[in-house]
């Protein structure tokens, strides 16, 4: 992060952290993310299936960490965090979360889940830098079909028009399970927000799988910045850490 008389400059990233587990549940690398994460140097993290309690992991991983997942990754680094919770089941919760080196001024969790088998939440976040006008981000995790998507864009869209300021700095990331790039457009035409690979390199980029990615189901969504610069992370250590690789972007208010 850096900051002059002028702008503030700012790393933002997104990842879907596969509830603390590498594919297929094979191993846990919670404290392997938590240093990768921290590598990044990004001031706002986006973070989907994050864990907030899992009581049989817990009993049955020597190294499960005393505080909820976000807590754990945030650590010392990000001051300020904020979590919703979306799925629950008999032994925990999972849901996104975003860390963030700003003071979080509030934060509301939005349900958006399509009937009771997959649920999913929008996470809007009001971070407040010192001196600066408020940025709003929104942590994204879409459901696998494409008429749940359909609905929660809508839904999306009318947040966008009906409860943020038109001129205030807005960033949309996380998962949107959308292949097919529908969400991609419409985005686009409700609120006139841009993708940032998209608009920097002309396509979304792909992330999933994260070995070999061939699906672009991640996305960074701006708006009311001056200035961008997006960046794939699907090398070493990200393709080994979840099966979605993350996506940076650095950004100029």
């Amino acid at each position: 992060m850096t900051n002059n008389n002028s702008s503030l400059t700012l790393k933002v990233l997104t990842v879907n952290t596969h509830k603390g587990f590498t594919v297929f549940n094979r191993r846990f690398i919670l404290h392997e993310l938590r240093d990768a994460i921290r590598q990044t140097h990004a001031d706002i993290v986006f973070l989907q299936e994050v864990l907030g309690a899992h009581h049989r992991h817990a009993s049955a991983l020597a190294h499960w960490p005393t505080t909820t997942q976000y807590e754990f990754l945030a650590d010392t680094i990000w001051g300020d965090f904020a979590y919703g919770r979306n799925a629950v089941y008999p032994h925990g919760h999972h849901g996104n979360a975003l860390l963030s080196k700003f003071p979080i001024a509030r934060y509301d969790n939005l349900d958006i889940s399509v009937g009771r088998h997959e649920k999913r939440g929008l996470l809007h976040c009001v971070l407040q830098p010192p001196g600066r006008p408020e940025i709003h981000a929104i942590c994204v995790h879409l459901g696998l079909r494409e008429r749940h998507r359909a609905y929660q864009m809508a839904y999306l869209c009318r947040l966008i028009e009906e409860e943020i300021p038109a001129d205030a700095p807005l960033v949309i990331a996380g998962d949107f399970n959308d292949w097919r790039m529908r969400s991609q457009k419409a985005l686009a035409r409700c609120s006139g927000m841009i993708e940032a690979f998209k608009s920097h390199h002309g396509q979304v980029a792909r992330t999933f799988p994260a070995r070999f990615p061939l699906l672009r189901l991640d996305r960074i969504y701006l708006r009311n910045v001056r200035a961008y610069e997006p960046v794939a992370l699907a090398h070493r250590p990200w393709s080994h850490l979840s099966d979605h690789a993350p996506l940076a972007v650095e950004i100029e208010l």
